[in-house]
């Protein structure tokens, strides 16, 4: 009997060494592994904002519209400010930009997705976030990139909400 305990605790010990060695692996590997995150690059935020400035800016030399292009953590990676802005326009295109790129949709259906009684309602209380349309995502192969917001065009939110998206398929060979 003795020899068949001593059989079974070296197996036990060999086995116990053997997962001890695997899981050594596997956390040593995943500790080590750098990130890849797709963001949006400056010179395409650029083009973004010239593309909105081209489709809802008014004719005339002054820039009439405020435009912000926010990267895939949510921060500004390109903001211009209209000549003709009002105080507001600055910050709410940010907001937009932000609340289109954090829920991954464009900020006018999240604004109706998180109206009353649903359960999205609390979200409205985040820093940042602006329950207004004008902002879309920025989507690469099915991963959000950053967004975009529009402020102070003519035509108001459903006008913004257009020249973003337009803003933004300006890019679209760029994105595949």
């Amino acid at each position: 009997m003795p020899r068949l305990l001593d059989r079974i605790a070296t197996k036990l010990s060999v086995t116990a060494m053997a997962v001890s060695a695997a899981i050594s692996v596997l956390i040593s590997s995943a500790q080590g592994q750098p990130l890849t995150i797709q963001t949006i690059s400056a010179g395409q935020a650029l083009k973004i904002v010239n593309a909105a400035i081209a489709k809802c800016s008014q004719p005339g030399p002054k820039i009439t519209i405020s435009v912000a292009v926010v990267d895939q953590a949510g921060n500004p990676r390109l903001m211009l400010n209209a000549d003709t802005a009002s105080p507001h326009n600055f910050d709410l295109a940010r907001r937009k930009a932000y609340t289109a790129r954090t829920f991954r949709m464009p900020s006018s259906e999240w604004a109706k997705a998180s109206t009353g009684d649903t359960p999205q309602a609390a979200q409205r209380q985040m820093v940042g976030v602006i329950a207004l349309g004008g902002g879309v995502p920025i989507t690469m192969k099915g991963e959000t990139i950053g967004g975009v917001g529009i402020s102070g065009a003519m035509g108001g939110q459903p006008a913004e909400e257009a020249c973003a998206r337009a803003a933004v398929d300006s890019i679209s060979g760029e994105l595949r």
